[in-house]
């Protein structure tokens, strides 16, 4: 390669690498953002109803009821679950669990419905539960969409629900800590959380001044009336990336803060590493908007701002490799909070060039799906198209 175009791309990498650690809003200070402390006791406490899809999920279901359940909400807080359409018994493991804890009159089990065109499955069955919601009597002031797969600690939902109160806020939602115990959990979950954390820096979605948007799908708190002045969830009935699309549309409705927490877990296990692999192919082509284009200058930015360093480090001589060399060093150093909040060896972080090399490829598979036909497959679904058609 000659010298001067090696020199301009070490140090184009290098200048990236400082832009990221100092101007994108502090993303990669990972602990920062777990900071749901307790907030003063409200005056009242209101209605809160807990909304779950849920499609074949027994190993988790049991769990994830009876956290929700047993959670120390002053208020009253009942529990919708929607069973879509599944065959492993999840309708009967929730009650189960329900009736074992006490609290089966506050569980409505749903059964779902026939997956209407333009509908993504998770959000139908989220919008036949708000149906039944909008049917009751009495009327929530926050809804918390959750997933069958989050278990729910201490007393995090009455915090979450004091700080939407306290800092009236329209949506407040909580990054699940993702299971990280097999090698490929290891290898390339702190990452997800990283890279999601570098595109949607978390103090940028909080600033009302900024445009940045988003949401965690596990866990959204949503007030009921942001909700409905959005036009509910069937204005985002086709998004596969439908956490973010939310996001962005309750942040027009007020203030909405993303955090992370402990206390809010994922306990679905990926024991190998095409299993995490589908999860981010699901969606990274949505991500990209379904454009080839794109999907070519995303993968040439992350092979300047990963791979470069690598090679020039490897390879490179004099002012090449210092400038290449100290930009593998952010990295790793920048990669370390997440690590340690994930309780993982800061070794990992040195590591992160082959971890991006991994999500590249699990992108050019989710591009190499959706021209399949195959794109958003999840669960049985193919989802992408109906994406795209919105």
């Amino acid at each position: 390669m000659l010298p001067a175009l090696s020199l301009v791309l070490a140090a184009l990498a290098l200048a990236i690498w400082i832009y990221l650690l100092l101007g994108r809003g502090g993303f990669w200070l990972t602990p920062k953002y777990d900071d749901l402390q307790p907030q003063p006791a409200a005056a009242s406490w209101p209605p809160l109803v807990a909304v779950v899809p849920a499609r074949n999920e027994a190993e988790s279901i049991e769990d994830c009821v009876t956290s929700l359940l047993q959670q120390p909400y002053p208020g009253q807080f009942s529990m919708v679950l929607i069973d879509d359409q599944s065959s492993d018994g999840t309708a009967e493991l929730a009650r189960r669990a329900a009736s074992a804890i006490g609290a089966a009159s506050r569980l409505t089990v749903l059964t779902g419905r026939e997956l209407p065109s333009g509908w993504t499955g998770k959000m139908w069955a989220v919008q036949q539960g708000l149906d039944h919601v909008t049917s009751e009597a009495t009327q929530p002031q926050f809804v918390l969409l959750t997933d069958a797969d989050i278990v729910y600690s201490g007393d995090v939902v009455m915090r979450l629900v004091a700080r939407a109160q306290a800092r009236n806020l329209a949506m407040a939602s909580i990054m699940a800590k993702l299971r990280c115990v097999s090698f490929a959990e290891r290898f390339l979950i702190p990452a997800f959380i990283f890279f999601f954390e570098m595109l949607y820096p978390f103090s940028w979605v909080a600033q009302a001044s900024r445009s940045t948007a988003a949401a965690a799908g596990g866990c959204i708190l949503a007030r009921w009336s942001a909700l409905q002045n959005i036009g509910g969830i069937s204005s985002i009935r086709g998004a596969l990336i439908d956490d973010c699309a939310l996001g962005a549309k309750l942040k027009t409705q007020g203030p909405v803060w993303l955090g992370l927490s402990n206390h809010v877990r994922s306990v679905r296990p990926s024991d190998r590493i095409e299993q995490v692999g589908r999860m981010i192919s699901r969606s990274a082509f949505a991500q990209l908007r379904y454009s080839f284009t794109i999907l070519f200058g995303v993968m040439a930015a992350m092979t300047l701002v990963f791979l470069v360093p690598v090679f020039f480090t490897l390879f490179g001589h004099g002012i090449n490799r210092v400038f290449a060399g100290t930009c593998w060093l952010l990295m790793a150093l920048a990669f370390q909070p997440t690590l340690r909040y994930y309780e993982q060896s800061p070794f990992w972080g040195l590591a992160l060039p082959a971890i991006a090399s991994a999500y590249m490829v699990f992108t050019i598979n989710s591009a190499y799906q959706h021209f399949r036909g195959r794109g958003g497959l999840w669960k049985g679904r193919v989802q992408a198209n109906v994406s795209r058609s919105q």
